[in-house]
C-alpha cells in the first residue's frame, strides 16, 4: 500500500478558552480527493492551517510522506514539503499582474535580473493547463472575482505541490470554470497528487470525491468512502441531527406594493439598463442569472452604494431619492451585501460594536451611548439568531462564516425595515447555517417585509422565492412565478440577451 501523503493523529488546538480541535484524525492518499466536511466552526480551516504551517498544533502527531514532523511547520517549510493551500479568501496582490502574482518570490531571473519574457511564457503555460484565456500581463485588480480565484489555483499548482488543499475553490466560479477545475483535479489525481477538498456545495462531491471525513464541533466524527454513503447521511453526521427540509418555504398571501423600481440604470461594474420591477409586502423576490448578469449592480444601485444614472425608486407609492446607503437606511431599505467581510462588517470590531453600529441613535441620546441597553440589544440578537459566539465582546473576525453572516443580517433587524435585500446570503456557509438564514428570511416575510435576494444557486432560488427576475447582460430577460418554472427555463433566459 502506498504511503499516505499526509496523516494526522490526535491533533488538538485551542485559542484561549475556545477548543477548535479535539483529538482529530485525518489522512490523505496519493491520487485521491478527500473531502473534509462539517458546519462552519467545525474545525476544518483550523486543521488545514495546521497542515499548511499557518498554525502550530497543541498536541498530536503529524506525518508527511510517512515521515514524522517533530517540530512546528511554517508556511515556507510546508511549501518545501509539497503542501499548497488555496484559501477561501483570495490571497493576491491586486496591483500586480497575473504573472507577478503566480511567481511571487519565485521570479524568473537571469543573473539576478528579471526575465519578463520567460516569466510571461511560464505563467502562460500554467494558465493553459487550466484552460484559462487570461493575459499574464493583466493586473489582478482588473479581473472579476472568478478569474482571480483561478489565478489563486494556478499559483498553487505552479509550486509543484503534491498535497493540495482547496478551501471552497468553486465559491466564486461559473459552471464552465468549475468544469475546467474538475478536469484539472482529475489530471492531478492521475499524476499521484492528493487533494483535500473543503466545500459547502455538497452536490459537487459526487463528481470528484473519493472519501469524506466529517468534523463536528472540533471533533472527529467519521471517515467514509463516498460511494458507500449519500448526502442525507453526510448532512446528518455534520449537524448531529436529521434536517428534514432543505428549503423551509412558507406560503403567504402577499400584501401591498412596498417597492417600485422603474427604468433603473447604472454604470457600475457590468452596468444595468432600464431595469424595472415591483416588490410586495410579505413576498420573497429572487434575482437569478449567471455571474456578470448585473444582479449585484441592481442591488448596489437601489441601496445607494452606487450612483444611479437613470430611473426612479418608490417606497409605498411615494418617490424617494436614494443617493447613499444612509438615504436607503432612512427609507427603511436595508442591504446585506455580497462580500460580508469587505462591505458588511467591521471585522476588527466586536459582535457588540457591529450589531449596534447602524442603530446608535436607538441606544444613545445626545451623543452618549447607553452601554447597558447596547449590550441588551446585542445579546437579544445573538439569542434570536442563534449566533455561536463566546459573548458580545468576541471579535467578528474570529466567528465562522455562517455566524458572521448572521451578524450582517441581525444588525438590521434592530430597525423597522420595509425592504431587506440579501446578496448571496448563503455563499460559503454550511448547510445548517443556510437553513437558519432561510428561517430568518421567512420571519421577515411573516412580518410583512418585502425581501429581495440574489443567488447563484438555482435550487435555492426555486426553493425559497415566490417570484424570480432573471437577468442577462444588465437587463431583465424574464419575470417568472416560482411555482410555474424550473432550472432549465431560468437558464434559458439567463443566457438570452434582451
Amino acid at each position: 500500500m502506498a504511503t499516505d501523503l499526509v496523516r494526522v493523529e490526535h491533533i488538538s488546538k485551542s485559542f484561549s478558552e475556545v477548543v477548535a480541535l479535539d483529538d482529530v484524525h485525518f489522512d490523505l492518499r496519493p491520487g485521491e480527493v478527500h473531502a473534509l466536511l462539517g458546519e462552519n466552526g467545525a474545525g476544518k480551516s483550523t486543521l488545514m492551517k495546521i497542515i499548511s504551517g499557518v498554525y502550530t498544533r497543541d498536541a498530536g502527531d503529524f506525518y508527511v510522506n510517512g515521515t514524522k514532523i517533530t517540530g512546528d511547520l511554517s508556511p515556507q517549510s510546508a511549501q518545501t514539503l509539497g503542501i499548497g493551500i488555496i484559501h477561501q479568501e483570495l490571497n493576491l496582490c491586486p496591483h500586480l499582474t497575473v504573472a507577478e502574482n503566480v511567481l511571487l518570490n519565485r521570479e524568473c531571473t537571469v543573473s539576478g535580473i528579471l526575465n519578463e519574457k520567460k516569466q510571461y511564457e511560464a505563467v502562460k503555460q500554467y494558465l493553459r493547463t487550466l484552460n484559462l484565456d487570461i493575459d499574464p500581463a493583466t493586473p489582478v485588480r482588473n479581473l472579476p472575482v472568478s478569474k482571480q480565484q483561478m489565478v489563486e489555483i494556478c499559483k498553487t499548482l505552479s509550486m509543484n505541490a503534491k498535497i493540495i488543499i482547496m478551501d471552497e475553490p468553486t465559491s466564486a466560479l461559473t459552471e464552465k470554470e468549475i468544469e475546467d477545475l474538475f478536469k484539472v483535479i482529475a489530471t492531478l489525481k492521475t499524476k499521484g497528487h492528493g487533494i483535500i477538498y473543503i466545500s459547502h456545495r455538497l452536490e459537487e462531491l459526487s463528481r470528484i470525491v473519493d472519501r469524506v471525513t466529517i468534523l463536528r464541533d472540533g471533533k472527529y466524527v467519521k471517515t467514509l468512502n463516498f460511494g458507500d454513503t449519500n448526502l442525507s447521511e453526510i448532512i446528518s453526521l455534520m449537524v448531529g441531527r436529521t434536517l428534514t427540509e432543505k428549503f423551509p418555504r412558507i406560503a403567504m398571501k402577499r400584501g401591498d406594493k412596498v417597492l417600485e423600481v422603474k427604468n433603473l440604470s447604472s454604470s457600475y461594474g457590468v452596468g444595468v439598463k432600464n431595469v424595472s420591477f415591483d416588490l410586495y409586502r410579505g413576498e420573497i423576490l429572487a434575482f437569478a442569472g449567471l455571474m456578470g448578469a448585473g444582479r449585484t449592480e441592481v442591488v448596489r444601485a437601489i441601496s445607494g452604494a452606487d450612483k444611479m444614472s437613470g430611473g426612479t425608486i418608490g417606497i409605498h407609492g411615494k418617490p424617494v431619492k436614494i443617493h447613499t446607503p444612509r438615504d436607503a437606511i432612512a427609507q427603511g431599505l436595508f442591504c446585506a451585501p455580497e462580500d460580508r467581510k469587505r462591505d458588511g462588517l467591521c471585522v476588527k470590531m466586536t459582535v457588540l460594536e457591529n450589531s449596534t453600529l447602524p442603530s446608535l441613535d436607538i441606544v444613545s441620546k445626545l451623543g452618549i451611548i447607553f452601554r447597558k441597553l447596547e449590550r441588551e440589544k446585542a445579546k437579544l440578537m445573538i439569542q434570536n439568531l442563534k449566533i455561536k459566539t463566546p459573548g458580545v465582546d468576541q471579535y467578528v473576525k474570529n466567528l465562522s462564516g455562517g455566524n458572521q453572516q448572521k451578524v450582517v443580517v441581525g444588525k438590521w433587524l434592530m430597525r423597522n425595515a420595509k425592504v431587506v435585500i440579501f446578496d448571496e446570503p448563503t455563499r460559503g456557509i454550511d448547510v445548517a447555517s443556510k437553513i437558519e438564514i432561510y428561517h430568518i428570511i421567512n420571519d421577515l416575510k411573516r412580518k410583512g417585509i418585502g425581501v429581495m435576494f440574489v443567488s447563484s444557486e438555482l435550487p435555492e432560488v426555486l426553493g425559497m422565492s415566490d417570484r424570480i427576475m432573471v437577468m442577462c447582460n444588465g437587463r431583465i430577460t424574464a419575470e417568472l412565478l416560482t411555482k410555474d418554472t424550473n432550472q432549465e427555463e431560468i437558464l434559458k433566459y439567463a443566457t438570452q440577451y434582451a
